[in-house]
């Protein structure tokens, strides 16, 4: 009889490192590249890491045409602006740089040059037929793992909420994953997308879908960030820091990617697309609640993981388990200078019957330890105004 089910993995090509960011002349050359379609936003360019990118493709002969016109949490409507600049200026590759919401963009916009309609067509797990333009993605931030995932998220603007497009379809080509770009991200973001990084982590481990593989990357990842997230806040140009966080959000991509989610990011989604807020602030608002939901179904897990953060479990009952694990939780929220509440970011009571709704409907609900019902989750949203 078999120890372990089978399970599938899947993951990129990518390069760790400082300096990674310079190979992309490289590849890019390598996928005979002739004009590159560079996606990115105001404020990486403003850090410098798209000049480099320019300079390294222009070394080795290659034009670039720069896509800044998007906002955080991506849009739909920008990513067709994208599609129809990329099939205009007769572009060949896509080359990433930023941060989760640029490089979702930039999976989308391949996705839909390549396969035609509107990206709103392609939501939920496995609706791809064909892949798009090869991508290179290069990360300025430590969290949200995109450049090797298989999950893009794009913002649904008519139905107000963020979608997710599950596909291998979505995995890049190449992530050039190097810690000098995350040094230009101020200390809440540094905060937020860490605690992004974390909860991959979590839930990827507690998933249904979970594995021997994405363990060993879920654990991992839960310990380097934990225990290198403050000094990455407070010390925002110590670089070996930097490099653990990015490495942990490396880890608990690759984890995540191939278990999925739960139900934290199903109602970040819903959060983030209502409202617009900040993915990483809504995860760091909900976790502690999800934690306390899930862990009559999920028990040994979470044990595991209050042990991979430094506490002790031996002995604890199941209550005690989910109140050790969710106090240090909500400590090192208080503790980087995180908001408290949903309500200070300017969530209504009223909003949460609609927030509900649509996360019912995250395919990131489906891997959820515990089901949830509709009343679950607007009691989940209420624990955390």
């Amino acid at each position: 009889m078999a120890l372990y089910e089978m399970r599938k993995f899947v993951a990129p090509e990518f390069i760790f490192g400082v300096n990674a960011r310079h190979r992309v002349g490289f590849y890019a050359r390598n996928m005979m590249a002739r004009r590159v379609f560079v996606v990115t936003d105001p404020g990486v360019i403003a850090a410098g890491w798209v000049r480099d990118v320019i300079a390294d493709l222009t070394e080795v002969g290659i034009e670039s045409v720069i896509f800044q016109e998007l906002t955080s949490n991506p849009k739909d409507h920008e990513v067709m602006a994208g599609a129809e600049m990329y099939a205009r200026e007769r572009c060949d590759v896509i080359v990433a740089v930023g941060g989760g919401s640029v490089i979702d963009c930039a999976k989308a916009i391949g996705i839909v040059h390549t396969n035609g309609g509107h990206i709103l067509d392609f939501e939920g797990a496995d609706q791809i037929d064909i892949p798009g333009p090869p991508l290179i993605c290069i990360p300025t931030t430590a969290g949200t793992a995109a450049d090797i995932s298989q999950f893009c998220i794009i913002v649904n603007s008519p139905e107000r909420y963020k979608m997710a497009i599950i596909s291998k379809c979505m995995v890049p080509d190449v992530a050039l994953v190097d810690p000098e770009t995350t040094l230009t991200m101020d200390s809440y973001l540094t905060a937020c997308t860490g605690i992004d990084a974390l909860t991959h982590a979590i839930e990827a481990y507690v998933s249904t879908a979970s594995s021997p593989i994405v363990d060993v990357h879920a654990l991992a990842a839960i310990k380097l960030i934990w225990n290198n997230i403050e000094q990455a806040v407070s010390m925002p140009s110590y670089l070996p820091a930097r490099e653990n966080m990015l490495l942990g959000s490396l880890q608990a991509g690759l984890a995540f990617s191939n278990a999925s989610l739960g139900a934290v990011h199903a109602l970040a989604h819903a959060l983030g697309g209502f409202l617009d807020l900040p993915h990483g602030e809504c995860n760091a608002l909900l976790l502690e609640h999800v934690v306390r939901f899930n862990i009559a179904k999920a028990s040994d897990r979470y044990k595991q993981i209050g042990e991979a953060i430094g506490l002790e479990m031996t002995g604890l009952t199941e209550r005690q388990r989910a109140r050790r694990i969710t106090d240090a939780l909500s400590h090192l929220r208080s503790r980087l200078g995180i908001v408290n509440s949903l309500a200070q970011r300017g969530v209504r009571s009223a909003d949460i019957p609609e927030l509900a709704f649509h996360a019912l409907n995250d395919a990131c609900l489906v891997t959820n330890p515990r089901h949830a019902q509709i009343d679950d989750i607007k009691v989940i949203y209420g624990e955390a105004m």
